[in-house]
């Protein structure tokens, strides 16, 4: 044991314990400063430890019924992938996407039942841009909301045949009273949320509208990261304080082509571009499963192990067993081998991400809303395809899954506890609860106190008066002297 090293952490210790945090950071500062006089250069860091960044003890209390809430989303999961597979059955080649939408659920349905606030006579709406790739879940939600009928569904990707269909991807000009803007090629809606969120602040800033509170929201996914739009003008957010705007990075560490970053990591990545920039990042990483061995890492080696191994590596874990977990990652360290001595093989198998935990996500969207004076991206890990088993969740092809054997479908149905029978299994049905059931009561509840559906558009305006003749009289007249385009318009 390194006993200077260990003076100096107990010193720490009792400087929290009796001044605080921010006596601490200013010690730290004038520390840090003294050694750059004396010669001795810090490596630089934009990086903080690979765990979540809300601890356990600072989590906000989780206000809805998680159980309800799980039955609901295992319903638009189930949905989501059966309209999807009956395409494809139905006509090869139609195409879509069944693993992203898996990976992103949770981070959509915290959002649906506690912070999406839809448009009233009193409120515009919040704006949410939602990942292109994810769309068959958000049609899914609609279903159950009663909004869309299985002829819609039927019918996606095939939006121009004489029945109703469903574009493959927001798009408001092909559903214009559905989607609210298009978020496809990717890249487009990360840089056209920023552009959002700063001409609502401009307006309000000018008077020119009733300042509302109105957030905007953007899901993306970490592979799109890497299109030069999808960064570009991150900057721009942190410098005009944009506090209305939420980045959410689904970081399921793959994308068509492969892994995102198989050597290296993508949240550690993104945290230094973004915290670099001037954004409060938020990681929410490890689900609840985590938190009884993070509490029992008095000395970081979990901490450390998390921070060491490469996604590729994460990415394996996902597709092997619970002994290759058990030897590959708890088994690096005999203090980790001991920590990890009393879980079963189920129960480390079934360890989850934190962006599949609803407490967790939570959090970070509470922390986001109340951040003030600069934008948020929460940077969430989940696992492509979760849900999908030996069908494709985690693994390489999963991002074009688009076709479902028996034996995947009955996994999956048993995985999530849907009410479809064995004699059903394979027809892959549609299925809505009778509109009095618990859940379909608590869907609708949760969309009328937050205001309405989201995503909805309306297209009524006010029309906008033209201004008197006068104002054009002196560019009718002519003009002894130039006038350039841009001086009509400011006139």
């Amino acid at each position: 044991m390194d006993l200077a090293k260990q003076d100096w952490l107990d010193a720490l210790d009792d400087l929290i314990e009796s001044e605080g945090a921010d006596r601490v950071k200013e010690i730290l500062s004038d520390l840090q400063l003294s050694a750059y006089r004396k010669g001795i250069r810090l490596s630089f860091s934009a990086n903080t430890p690979y765990v979540n960044t809300i601890p356990l003890d600072q989590q906000v209390p989780y206000p809805g019924d998680r159980e309800m809430e799980r039955r609901i989303k295992s319903l638009i999961r189930w949905n989501a992938m059966a309209m999807v597979v009956r395409a494809n059955r139905a006509k090869d080649g139609i195409g879509g996407h069944i693993s992203t939408y898996q990976s992103i659920a949770t981070l959509y349905e915290v959002g649906f039942n506690h912070f999406f606030r839809g448009k009233t006579d009193d409120f515009p709406g919040d704006l949410v841009y939602f990942q292109g790739h994810s769309s068959p879940g958000v049609y899914a939600r609609a279903y159950l909301e009663g909004r869309l009928t299985d002829e819609h569904l039927l019918n996606f990707r095939q939006e121009l045949n004489d029945k109703p269909g469903l574009s493959s991807y927001p798009h408001p000009w092909l559903m214009p009273d559905f989607w609210q803007f298009p978020t496809v090629s990717m890249g487009l809606g990360p840089i056209s949320a920023i552009y959002h969120a700063r001409f609502i602040k401009y307006l309000e800033d000018r008077g020119l509208r009733e300042r509302t509170n109105q957030k905007v929201w953007a899901f993306l996914g970490d592979g799109e990261t890497d299109e030069p739009e999808t960064l570009g003008a991150i900057n721009l957010a942190a410098r005009e304080k944009l506090d209305n705007l939420t980045f959410i990075v689904n970081c399921n560490l793959q994308r068509l082509d492969g892994p995102v970053r198989g050597n290296g990591k993508i949240v550690q990545e993104l945290e230094a571009s973004f915290r670099g920039a001037g954004w409060n990042v938020i990681k929410v990483l490890w689900g609840d499963d985590w938190d009884p061995l993070l509490e029992k890492d008095s000395n970081g080696a979990l901490a450390k192990r998390m921070g060491e191994v490469v996604d590729g590596q994460y990415q394996k874990y996902t597709v092997e067993s619970a002994d290759y977990v058990r030897d590959h990652f708890f088994g690096a360290e005999p203090e980790l081998a001991e920590m990890a001595s009393g879980l079963s093989d189920d129960q480390m198998k079934r360890m989850r991400r934190g962006g599949h935990d609803p407490a967790k996500v939570h959090a970070a969207y509470h922390r986001a809303v109340e951040t003030k004076d600069r934008p948020t991206v929460i940077l969430a890990k989940t696992v492509k395809g979760y849900g999908l088993g030996a069908a494709g969740e985690g693994q390489n092809i999963t991002h074009s899954q688009k076709k479902m054997g028996e034996e995947a479908l009955r996994e999956f149905r048993t995985r999530f506890g849907l009410p479809i029978s064995d004699e059903e299994i394979d027809d892959v049905p549609f299925y809505r609860p009778d509109a009095d059931s618990p859940e379909m009561k608590y869907l609708l509840e949760r969309r009328s106190e937050l205001g309405g559906y989201v995503p909805q558009r309306r297209t009524e305006y006010s029309p906008i008066e033209m201004p008197a003749d006068k104002i054009f009289e002196e560019f009718n007249d002519g003009s002894d002297r130039e006038v350039s385009t841009t001086m009509v318009f400011v006139r």
